[in-house]
């Protein structure tokens, strides 16, 4: 029995030393792991992956070679792993004033390769007391006191900063994406027939072109989109060769006309309505319509004279003859109608107050006299009328029903 019992107790122990050396056997095996990459990584860093050759590709007529490596920084023996190359192509750009792009590769094992492109005069940006040249990039060239001949003037963009080298930037947010968007579209197309860009309000971007059309783009969202509308537009058989304006209408749509006027959509006919003024040529607001009014005089016009072969009969009145003598046309006939020929066009000179009524009868408002108006008065027991003052130039005060 007590054999039994120490068998027992040497198996439990030679357990529990095999699962300790396993665990630092796992442990010596990380460090040596670890003691492999970090002697792999250091010798990377300072013995293998060393610069021997720099090649420079490109365009670059304005620098050498061995001036381009300069400006990068780089140097034969440095490291490739250790290169950072986005500070190396920036550098090159800051710089060297007439390299557009510049890009900086790494070539395992030991090489290095420089692409540069040169700078290519591209747009005017106008800033009011001067004018930027600037790259198809956006990148100022020059600060002149001119304009340089065959390139586009882009204006109102308002530039935050004006040293050669540096990209054009406006401190207005929405205008620095619109400009970056026009020029991109602009230089992606190719579009050599754009004379200015005005963006003072980068909401409402017009483009005038070389053919003296007139863009009025909107804002900056889709430009190469609409550049391309406006283009194929310009091209088509009823407006190539024609002078006027080219409005965006909506999203996905373009209007052209010869003048400044209301914006037609596509395929409607053109309207040809005079703005409405007055008699000073200044236009009219509201709800005035000369037109309109015109229209309405003729055609009570000719309710007038519709009115005129059944005319009132004011009973009650005397046979008396009475008339205008100041030329007016107003007439008794002696059979009690009266007719008016003078279409209307009298006035009271004695306030009498004199207005038609909807049914063509007449009647004194001024509550002078007895009823039958003001200055007029019963001439006997009759029932004659009898005129006690004179009366000339009497207005009809309405239309004739």
């Amino acid at each position: 029995m007590k054999d039994v019992e120490k068998t027992s107790v040497e198996r439990q122990n030679s357990r529990k030393r095999l699962r300790r050396r396993q665990r630092w056997t796992n442990v010596y095996g990380l460090v040596v792991i670890l003691l492999v990459l970090t002697a792999g990584i250091t010798i990377s860093y300072t013995f293998l992956f060393n610069i021997s050759e720099i090649r420079v590709a490109g365009q670059s007529d304005m620098y050498t070679a061995e001036e381009i490596v300069a400006a990068s920084g780089i140097k034969e023996g440095d490291n490739l792993l250790r290169l950072d190359c986005k500070k190396s192509a920036q550098s090159i750009l800051d710089q060297l004033l007439y390299v557009e792009t510049a890009d900086v590769d790494r070539k395992f094992p030991s090489a290095l390769e420089i692409t540069v492109t040169r700078c290519i005069p591209a747009f005017n940006v106008n800033y009011g007391s001067g004018t930027l040249l600037v790259s198809k990039k956006g990148k100022i060239l020059a600060d002149n006191g001119f304009i340089t001949p065959d390139l586009p003037i882009i204006y109102g963009l308002d530039p935050a900063d004006k040293t050669p080298g540096k990209m054009t930037t406006s401190e207005n947010k929405h205008k620095n994406e619109a400009f970056e968007a026009l020029i991109a579209s602009i230089v992606k197309m190719g579009n050599d027939k754009i004379m200015t860009v005005d963006m003072s309000d980068e909401h409402s971007i017009m483009v005038k072109y070389k053919n003296e059309m007139i863009f009025k783009m909107g804002n900056w969202n889709d430009v190469e989109y609409k550049l391309t509308l406006a283009e194929n537009v310009m091209n088509t058989e009823d407006v190539k060769g024609k002078k006027g304006y080219l409005t965006m209408i909506g999203t996905n749509q373009c209007s052209f006309r010869p003048s400044d006027g209301p914006v037609v959509s596509p395929g409607r006919p053109e309207s040809t309505t005079e703005p409405v003024t007055d008699e000073y040529g200044n236009p009219i607001k509201g709800e005035r319509d000369p037109n309109q009014e015109a229209e309405f005089e003729k055609r009570n016009s000719n309710r007038r004279t519709e009115a005129q072969t059944t005319s009132p009969n004011y009973a009650g009145y005397s046979d008396n003859q009475w008339s205008d003598n100041s030329g007016s046309q107003w007439t008794d006939d002696n059979s009690q109608q009266w007719t008016d020929y003078s279409e209307n066009q009298w006035t009271d000179n004695s306030y009498g107050q004199w207005n038609e009524t909807p049914t063509n009868q007449w009647s004194d408002n001024s509550s002078v006299g007895n009823d039958y108006g003001s200055q007029w008065s019963s001439g006997d027991d009759s029932g004659n009328i009898a005129e006690t003052s004179a009366y000339s130039e009497y207005e009809d005060g309405g239309y004739a029903q």
